[in-house]
């Protein structure tokens, strides 16, 4: 087998539970993957949703010990973890959990958002935090704890954030790291550390959460036990990892300045900037600030609902293919033979409004101009069209918030594999579209940060020096540019004009 340095890299992202082998130059010799899903709470009310940590558990060391199996193991050299962000829970000092981890999309703790409101302003938060008031922040799941099951809090021994719940079953550390924590809304940014005046307002103190831990340092070795139960060597060292948003934006090959478009079921539109300055505009518009991997550095994000608006389509319209291999091909095709002037259907893709640019207008989905003869593929093209529409009002708020105005756009992730997308986001933009040669940019990121951690490289620059980021496609905007401006307009107008039609359902 081959002697090369490989690092293990756990991405536990919430559609997907992978375990990869990388090597120095981001080939990815040996992957694992399975489904990732919250699912409702055992005992718990109607849209209360949990992660099942056994049960992810499980499915990491099946994947691990079959990624293990296809390799020299004594080539392992490094394991790190990411995932995603938001979701926490208490444990015991032996890592039991006295709760379960509550997912991003259960519905539980939205009144208490309001009630913090009252004792502070989100702008006072936004200015300390870069996080805005969303129900899913674990600030207010924290919150809700101590209002609802106090009793777990008094018990509880420390907080980890998702990637310290796997760290603690991988070494026996108790790990939390500052881009994972910066999506609690409860740090002070600027000072990368716990910003006080919150946790005193919700009634915890920063002694909750373990020592900080930054990425790329090594926190501890694999045990004995979880060598038995992933197949990875006793012994190993892990290395921090933290947030996936932010390792993404490295194994994309992204440099500070530069803007990178992470398109899943969600789009993360992200800018890396040497300056913490909350603006109004970004305040306004819903846009989050979060710590990068590297201190005096900061990730500027807007979150938008994306693919998840796709697979949505495909379940209530393209049903019958259900069975198919090819049902995305076979969408593309419908959705290229509509023409832009043709297509007089509009979708405003507010299917979770809470994040996102236009969640000031508070909308819900919608679909506009339907007849008898609308055909599925009209009603595709227009959802690619309105989530483009989305991408070009974050790109907006993003040069008003921070003075930058890109000359492309990086695009990595699922979303990235559709080309007819690629090409209306060009076209809607009117910015230059960059898909590069490899996939999985989390991954690659998480490896560099790995082997920054044992020394293999001295800078994350170093490290993406040796990967291979050669550009795949370059979509350039087209004659249709020139359309999509006039229709961009209109979309705007639609938002403000449903506005006031929705403010009777809210």
């Amino acid at each position: 087998m081959n002697k090369e340095e490989l690092a293990i890299v756990l991405d536990c992202g919430a559609t997907n539970i992978r375990v990869a082998a990388v090597n120095k130059k981001g080939e990815i010799i040996s992957e694992k993957s399975f489904l990732n899903r919250p699912i409702p709470q055992p005992g718990g009310e109607k849209n209360w949703l949990i992660w099942d940590v056994e049960e992810i558990w499980g499915k990491i060391c099946r994947a691990s010990k079959k990624v293990c199996s296809e390799i020299d193991k004594k080539n392992i050299k490094v394991v790190t973890v990411t995932s995603f962000g938001a979701d926490g829970a208490p444990v015991d000092k032996k890592g039991n959990l006295l709760y379960p981890v509550i997912s991003w999309g259960c519905s539980r703790g939205k009144e208490l958002t309001t009630e913090l409101e009252e004792v502070i302003s989100p702008w006072e938060v936004y200015q300390r935090t870069g996080y805005q008031f969303i129900p899913f922040n674990a600030i207010f799941r924290i919150f809700w704890l101590k209002r609802n099951e106090p009793h777990i809090l008094d018990k509880t021994y420390k907080w980890l954030m998702f990637p310290g719940i796997i760290n603690q079953r991988l070494s026996g550390e108790f790990t939390i790291d500052p881009t994972s924590a910066s999506t609690i809304m409860a740090m002070d940014l600027k000072k990368r550390d716990w910003w006080g005046k919150i946790l005193e307002i919700v009634g915890i103190d920063s002694s909750l959460f373990p020592s900080w831990r930054e990425p790329g340092e090594i926190v501890g070795k694999i045990t004995n036990k979880s060598s038995k139960e992933t197949g990875i060597p006793r012994g190993t060292p892990v290395v921090m990892g933290g947030h996936d948003v932010q390792f993404a934006t490295i194994g994309a090959g992204g440099s500070p300045g530069e803007v990178i478009l992470n398109s899943g079921t969600w789009e993360i539109l992200t800018l890396r900037l040497s300056q913490f300055k909350p603006t109004r505009e970004g305040f306004e518009g819903g846009l989050t600030v979060e710590s990068d991997i590297l201190p005096g550095l900061w990730i500027y994000e807007i979150f938008m609902i994306a693919s998840g608006v796709v697979e949505w389509v495909k379940r209530h319209f393209y049903a019958g293919l259900s069975h198919r291999k090819n049902k995305y091909d076979t969408m593309i095709s419908e959705g290229e033979k509509i023409s832009p002037e043709e297509n007089k259907v509009r979708l405003i893709p507010e299917f979770s409004p809470k994040p996102g640019p236009a969640r000031k207008f508070y909308l819900k989905g919608t679909l506009l101009g339907l007849t008898l003869a609308t055909q599925r593929g009209e009603v595709y093209r227009a959802t690619l069209e309105g989530l483009s529409f989305q991408l070009r009002e974050a790109l907006e708020l993003l040069r008003k918030a921070t003075g930058f105005y890109p000359e492309n756009i990086r695009i990595v992730g699922g979303g990235a594999k559709n080309k007819l997308w690629n090409q209306i986001k060009a076209d809607v933009t009117g910015l230059p579209l960059i898909t590069i040669q490899h996939k999985e940019a989390t991954v690659i990121g998480a490896g560099i940060i790995g082997f920054l951690g044992i020394g293999i490289f001295n800078s994350i620059e170093e490290g993406q020096k040796t990967v291979n980021f050669t550009i795949k496609e370059k979509f350039e905007p087209t004659q249709n540019q020139k359309i999509y401006e006039k229709l961009y307009h209109e979309y705007k107008e639609n938002l403000r004009s449903l506005k006031e039609i929705y403010s009777k359902f809210n």
